[in-house]
């Protein structure tokens, strides 16, 4: 009898050429933006906002776009396409009958799946003539992603990181500086927003959404410079879309095909990029997959309300139609700190709000989470990233329950990023020595 595959990676010459544009496969329209009932038009603002051709790709109603040649290059160099792994180890371990498989995007210069809009953002700055980008983090993974970018484009970059990371992840911090970063935490005393609230309180621990007014106002107040977003917009998601693309050609080489969908959801970026491929199957082609968004009880943004809110702290954006917990809301700092954000995708609310998409949260103190994640590591070898050891937590939690029923499902999860830099944080929750 042949032994089973362990790992699917495509040839670099079948690497997707082209990204997936979900919005004219929608089961309705995407709400659109909204202005404030006062205030100055945040809609007339966005081309001060955002780089131009991100934003001509945030409202295209073409299915596929064109990824240029030299990003191709790029994202070759950035170690595309990435393995699709059968979990057989796992599997054994667990004693399920499930089969289980996972796309390893820590397999990137930085560690995780960030880096796929990073390079296309800087790669378009550079292209408009801008000098410098900024933006916001929390996990850290998007800041180095964007600093490495920003190298790659020969940019600078300025990082608004949450202060509660920014604290405890110094060796994370000190790659965005190599990459060549200018590193703030945020709240920072760089922007007006940033200085209201530390002024008040220097150990505010930050958030998102207050990161992201940070990286904006910088922009503004800059004519060479654009802010980049990394998570919840459509151009980020359709960037990111080249994982569920390869991640379809991988499973027909397996010739094996999802029952159910993972990842862990913060703002949106590594679920969407993962998932959207698939939900196209199901809305075009009838397909049955499930889909799961893990995440944390300090911030179910996907349990919260679907309405219009800002997307930052300061109200700087356009409305978004989404679910959200609201936009100045206090949330307790976590190690996957990624996951904590008010609001989710526009896209994903949607598919949500039509019964598209489940969703679960796991406790504040992520020790269950991160136990399951040491069952993968000790099964499969790699260490995740937090925010990736709740798409672990969620798959093993799933194949757990075939174990009982007897069901032979097939279950696809992410893990975008690896946690080689988030030690410390393990280190705590798990009391290890």
């Amino acid at each position: 009898m042949p032994k089973e595959k362990r790992q699917v990676t495509l040839p670099p010459e079948e690497m997707p050429k082209r990204w997936y544009n979900i919005l004219p496969d929608l089961p309705e329209q995407l709400p659109p933006p909204q202005d404030p009932e006062t205030g100055e038009s945040r809609i007339k603002a966005l081309p001060e906002l955002l780089i131009g051709e991100c934003l001509k790709q945030e409202f295209s109603t073409e299915r596929w776009i064109d990824i240029p040649e030299d990003l191709i290059d790029l994202y070759m160099q950035a170690g595309r396409p990435r393995p699709l792994f059968r979990a057989l180890s796992l599997e054994k371990r667990l004693g399920t009958p499930a089969r289980m498989y996972y796309k390893g995007e820590f397999f990137s210069p930085t560690g995780s799946h960030k880096v796929n809009t990073a390079i296309a953002q800087s790669f378009y700055a550079r292209e408009e003539g801008y000098e410098r980008v900024t933006t916001e983090t929390g996990a850290g993974q998007w800041g180095t992603a964007l600093a490495y970018g920003a190298s790659l484009a020969g940019l600078k970059c300025t990082v608004f990181w949450v202060r509660a990371v920014y604290n405890w992840k110094a060796d994370r911090r000190s790659l965005m500086e190599m990459y060549g970063a200018e590193v703030n935490a945020s709240p920072s005393d760089k922007t007006d927003v940033g200085r209201s609230l530390f002024e008040k309180n220097p150990n505010h621990n930050g958030s998102l959404g207050i990161a992201i007014s940070e990286g904006l106002e910088d922009a503004k107040k800059d004519k060479r410079a654009i802010y980049c977003l990394g998570s919840v917009l459509n151009h980020v998601l359709m960037h990111q879309t080249i994982i569920g693309l390869e991640t379809k050609k991988q499973f027909e080489i397996f010739g094996d095909y999802p029952d159910l969908v993972i990842s862990c959801l913060g703002g949106g970026s590594n679920f969407g990029g993962f998932a959207i491929p698939f939900v196209h199957d199901v809305l075009k082609e009838g397909k049955k997959t499930k889909f799961i968004a893990a995440q944390s009880q300090v911030s179910p943004n996907l349990q919260g309300e679907y309405r219009y809110d800002f997307a930052d702290y300061a109200e700087q954006t356009p409305l978004l139609k989404m679910y959200t917990l609201g936009h100045k809301i206090e949330m307790g700092p976590i190690k996957g700190d990624g996951l904590r954000y008010h609001g989710c995708s526009p896209i994903l609310s949607l598919l949500r709000n039509k019964g598209y998409l489940d969703t679960i949260a796991y406790p504040q103190d992520e020790k269950k989470v991160f136990d399951l994640a040491k069952i993968f590591l000790q099964s499969e070898g790699y260490l995740p990233a937090p925010e990736s050891a709740y798409s672990i937590a969620c798959a093993i939690e799933e194949a757990l329950k075939c174990k009982k029923t007897g069901e032979e499902k097939v279950i696809a999860f992410n893990v975008s990023g690896h946690g080689f830099l988030d030690m410390p944080g393990y280190r705590e929750v798990l009391g290890l020595a």
